[in-house]
């Protein structure tokens, strides 16, 4: 323990010295740590390895009726990488400022959340306040290239379904101001690769369908309509009159351009990446139809997948979703304003939620300026704790929740 400092602030620095640093994170580790963690704790422990380097820790704390559906606590372990020259310290050393700020990369995606379970399961075993719901946590990798090998396979196994998860929480993102950002759903990630092909020929003449030709008039239909959805975002509103936010509308980015092989020579095939993600209030059957007639159109073109997913369900927000009613009255009762959104990347959620089990994504990160994968992420000592404490009660409650 560092000279003064709270047991579990060091033991949040000791997980974030952990170099789960995509593309090749410590998951080994990282492994070991959390294992030694439910140890201390008192908390069964298994391993899931359905990648082999990729471990899956699920550590459970069984409730009084472990019949019941079990809560579930997710995060994941990995983190994206740094441009340590723009740092103000080293990335994975876990400074401290005097003012208690700690700078890592991971301190707010979302190793700060992952250690808080720890903490609020530490507190409610050393009280001995055994839930009536058995409660996991899982610790995943790969969340941040896609979760392929992590969330994804093990929401699909039969290990999964075994543990009867009736709910679950993960992450959020930070707010810059004295409130809590509550993810229902998230916008579905689409990454496409348009390729056209056309006539080649001399740079120095007029060549008709040339594969670029044809690829800038695609480019220029999905960046118009790119352009309308930012206009939606800019005047829309739901109908309780509350702005739009980026969840809410669609966005298509141009991020790959491919063509070329000398400044003489006219092409004969063009290739051009981009990022779509899909608001939840479109239907994604129709929104793919719009997508080949922008595409097709063209002829000798074709586009294909590099990133799919076919669902985008939301946890429901109305007063039927017991799960949702809980979390909100709590909130309410302990003066914490909370946002809910859409929120507009994706994380190991959509998973769960495909599945129909609902989850809700929160941070406990308020009056903080929002650093995921940026430099100098950093996270206060003080809210750190608050965190566990707000954890600690919200997860008190979920798991003694007997009318589902």
């Amino acid at each position: 323990m560092a000279d003064g400092e709270n047991p579990a602030v060091t033991r949040f620095r000791e997980y974030l010295r952990i170099k789960t640093v995509q593309p090749n994170p410590d998951y080994e580790s990282c492994k070991n740590w959390l294992l030694d963690q439910a140890k201390e704790i008192g908390l069964s422990s298994q391993v899931f390895e359905y990648v082999k380097g990729k471990p899956i820790i699920l550590l459970t704390w069984t409730g009084r009726d472990p019949e019941l559906p079990a809560i579930l606590l997710n995060s994941h372990v990995d983190v994206v990488p740094v441009f340590e020259d723009k740092w103000s310290c080293d990335p994975f050393e876990a400074c401290k400022r005097e003012n208690g700020d700690i700078l890592a990369r991971g301190t707010q995606d979302m190793k700060c959340v992952g250690a808080s379970y720890l903490e609020a399961i530490r507190c409610l075993k050393d009280q001995d306040k055994q839930p009536c719901r058995t409660i996991h946590l899982s610790y995943v990798p790969d969340e941040e290239i896609g979760g392929y090998d992590g969330m994804k396979l093990f929401a699909k196994s039969e290990d999964f379904k075994k543990l009867n998860i009736g709910f679950a929480l993960d992450e959020g993102i930070a707010c810059s101001h004295d409130a809590l950002k509550v993810f229902y759903g998230e916008r579905t990630c689409w990454w496409i690769d348009v390729t056209t092909r056309g006539n080649t020929g001399h740079g120095s003449q007029f060549i008709n369908d040339t594969a670029v030709s044809k690829l800038h008039r695609i480019i220029n239909r999905l960046m118009g309509f790119r352009e309308s959805q930012e206009r939606l975002l800019e005047i829309g509103r739901h109908q309780n009159g509350r702005k739009y936010t980026l969840g809410d509308v669609t966005t298509i980015n141009l991020t790959i351009l491919e063509a070329g092989v000398q400044h003489n020579v006219i092409p004969q095939e063009a290739k051009a990446s981009f990022d779509i993600r899909i608001s939840p209030n479109v239907d994604l059957n129709d929104f793919k139809e719009l997508l080949e007639k922008f595409i097709k159109t063209e002829s000798d073109t074709t586009f294909e997948f590099a990133q799919y997913h076919g669902d985008n369900s939301c946890t429901s927000l109305d007063d039927n979703n017991v799960w949702w009613v809980t979390f909100r009255d709590f909130c309410d009762v302990r003066n914490i304003s909370i946002e809910p959104e859409i929120f507009p990347a994706a994380t190991d959620s959509r998973y769960l939620r495909e599945l129909g089990i609902p989850a809700l994504g929160v941070s406990y990160i308020k009056n903080t300026p929002v650093l995921l994968h940026d430099h100098d992420e950093r996270l206060n000592e003080n809210l750190f704790l608050e965190g566990i404490e707000f954890y600690t009660d919200l997860i008190t409650h979920l798991a003694n929740i007997q009318n589902i």
